[in-house]
Formats: C-alpha cells, structure tokens, sequence
C-alpha cells in the first residue's frame, strides 16, 4: 500500500482538548507525520490558537478572540490556549500545517507568517486555507509551502493556480472521487483531503491515490498505512 501522509487534525482532539500543546505533542507521539493546527490573532496582534471565533465551545467565554488580549486569553483560559510561538516550541522538529480560518486581514496574515519564520519553522510549516488567505501568504512569503483549501468540485481558475502557486489541493473528503484525483494530480499538484474519521472512509481516499489526510484518529490512519 502506498504511503499517504498522516495529519492529525487540531492534534489529538479524541482524547486530549484540540489545539493545545499537549494534543499537539499526543499526536506526535502517535507518529502523525504533520499536525494541523487553526490560527488567529488577539486583539494585540499575537497568534494563538483557535479554530472558533470565540472561547465559547471549549473554554466557555463569548467573547470573541479578536476583542481579547493575548494576556486576557491567557488568564481566561488558565493558559490552555498557547500562542503559535509555544505551538512551534511544543511541535519539536515536527511538521506543522498552519491554517487560518475566518478570512483573516492581509495585516494579520503576514503576522502570522512572520512568527513562524521568526521561529525558525519556515522549512517545516505550511499553510492552508481559501484562495484570499492563501494569495496572503504568498504575498508575505513567496517560498512558503501552501495547501489551497476547496469547498467545491468547481475547477481552480488557472490564475488563480498561478497566483497562489499552491503544491497542494485540499478538499473536504467528501468531493473526492477518481476522476478528482486524476485531475488534480494532472495538474501537477498533490491531493489533500480532510476529515475523514472511519477506517472505511480512509481506505477508500487511499485507494483513489490521495496523498494526504488531515484526521482526528491519526493512530487509525497510521495502522491502515
């Protein structure tokens, strides 16, 4: 069987709270060979990690993340949810799939990208999200690596393709067929999909040829490999 590559999605959010250091560092231990992340900014510009627009669902505060400090956030969460410098600390030499949800600014973006670099984790980061975000990125570094999130079986304009110079096309699992992943890989690209969670869903992606995963059962994946 062909070896796909194992992302584990927010780190080890079954059984430790997503996108924390140690879930980070859980996933590594499971042999995920990337750990996706989700990254947005204080209201005093400093990256931390979130998926969610607010604190609500996992730490129970309303607010949102944008209206809070970096030292507010801190406290509100007993220092649970660390700044993207501690995740890049915690991740060790390991891979790191960067993604910024909720159409961050250009500011915000290049925020981002600087503290990664400023870290020292240039080489082993990539980035992922929707063609604005990700026309971002590029703009701030033009060497980064990145995975163009697609929500649609729509084909990718060319100049998009051009703009972006993606390595990667990322596509909810769900989309991918055959006639997909022979497509995208036509196109020069490597294929990435996200979430699936069942050994079923899992051998089925790998049997179409796609050469990423981004899961919440990274052990599952790696025992299919």
């Amino acid at each position: 069987m062909r070896t796909v590559t194992a992302v584990a999605h927010r780190g080890d959010p079954y059984r430790v709270r997503e996108n924390t250091t140690d879930s980070i560092r859980a996933a590594l231990a499971l042999g995920a060979d990337a750990v996706e992340i989700d990254v947005r900014l204080t209201r005093d510009g400093v990256p931390v990690l979130l998926h969610d627009e607010t604190l609500e669902r996992l730490w129970g505060e309303e607010r949102p993340v944008r209206s809070l400090t970096a030292a507010e956030v801190r406290d509100l969460t007993a220092g649970g949810v660390p700044t993207l410098a501690e995740a890049l600390a915690a991740s060790g030499e390991g891979r790191v799939m960067v993604d910024l949800p909720g159409a961050p600014s250009a500011r915000a973006v290049r925020r981002v990208v600087d503290v990664v670099r400023e870290n020292g984790a240039g080489q082993r980061a990539y980035y992922c999200g929707d063609a604005d975000t990700m026309l971002g990125v590029r703009a701030a570094d033009p060497g980064a690596e990145i995975a163009l999130t697609r929500k649609t079986l729509a084909p990718v304009r060319s100049a998009l393709l051009e703009a972006v110079r993606p390595r990667w096309l990322n596509y909810r699992f769900g989309l991918v067929d055959r006639d997909l992943a022979t497509r995208v890989h036509d196109s020069g690209h490597l294929l990435s999909v996200w979430t699936p969670d069942t050994r079923r869903s899992m051998r089925r992606l790998i049997a179409l040829g796609v050469d990423s995963i981004t899961t919440n059962r990274v052990d599952t994946l790696r025992s299919l490999r």
